[in-house]
Formats: C-alpha cells, structure tokens, sequence
C-alpha cells in the first residue's frame, strides 16, 4: 500500500517512528513533512496529506500533530477525507472497518512509539467492511461531503 504521511513541529519527533514502521510491514511512504521541528500550521499539511489521498497518488494517510486533534479537524474539512482521532488499536481498526477512515490522525504528545507502531499495524490492516449497514451508512457521508 502506498501511503502519505504528514506532520507539524509536535508531530515530527514521532512522524520518523511511523514512517520507519510503515516501511517495515513492507509499504511505501510518501512524506510530505514537516522535516525539523521548526514551527509550522498543521491545516498546510493536512491539505497536502489529503491531496495525495484524494488524488489517488496514496491509498490512505497519517496525521501526527500534538494531539491529533487538529490534524483530524484540518483533513475533514477537505472533500473526500474521512479522518479519525485514533489512540486505541479498537479505533484505529474499526474506524476503517465501519467508516472507511482514510486519514488516521495520532497524538505525539499522548502516545509514544510504541503504542504508534501498533495504532499503525491496525490501521493498515483493516479493511472497510462489506457489510451494508456500514456501506449505507458512508455513502450518506458522501452525500454529506458533495452537499457542503
């Protein structure tokens, strides 16, 4: 899987941890920063994070911020992006499985490598359910999306 994977300042010490996990199941990373831990907004990666999503080039994408939070709010405002806070391995799996999450969003300042690595492995694992209440249930969100 080809996936995009963007940081802020709060994010970037972590951001290396994921990318070199990712990397390590055998997937293929595009990072679109930030690069240091110089202070930057997270809205302009979150654009760029979900560009690569929506545009095809990544198949899905990780946000790290300080709390994930702002990262999560800053890529649902653009089209096509369903993001999700995700700081338990049950969230990170489910919010695929039930809400074909295509954005996971995780908090440098809440959990460590450690936890991330396995937020990671659930999230990519996952797969979007074939079951139609949750298929029924996404489309209203498209329809949600395309609306405005």
């Amino acid at each position: 899987m080809r996936l995009v994977i963007g940081s802020d300042h709060a994010g970037w010490s972590l951001k290396g941890a994921v990318i070199e996990h990712v990397r390590s199941l055998g997937h293929e990373v595009i990072d679109v920063g930030s690069y240091d831990d110089k202070p930057v907004d997270f809205p302009d990666i979150a654009r760029q994070v979900a560009a690569k999503v929506t545009s095809g080039e990544a198949e899905r994408g990780i946000m790290v911020c300080g709390t994930g939070v702002g990262a999560s709010i800053a890529a649902n405002k653009m089209k096509g992006i369903r993001a999700a806070v995700c700081h338990d391995i049950h969230s990170a799996h489910q919010s695929v499985e039930h809400d074909d999450v295509n954005v996971m969003c995780i908090g440098a300042q809440i959990i460590g490598p450690w936890l991330a690595k396995d937020l990671v492995a659930s999230y990519l694992s996952a797969e979007f359910s074939t079951d139609e209440d949750f298929r029924r249930r996404v489309e209203k969100l498209h329809q949600m999306d395309a609306e405005g």
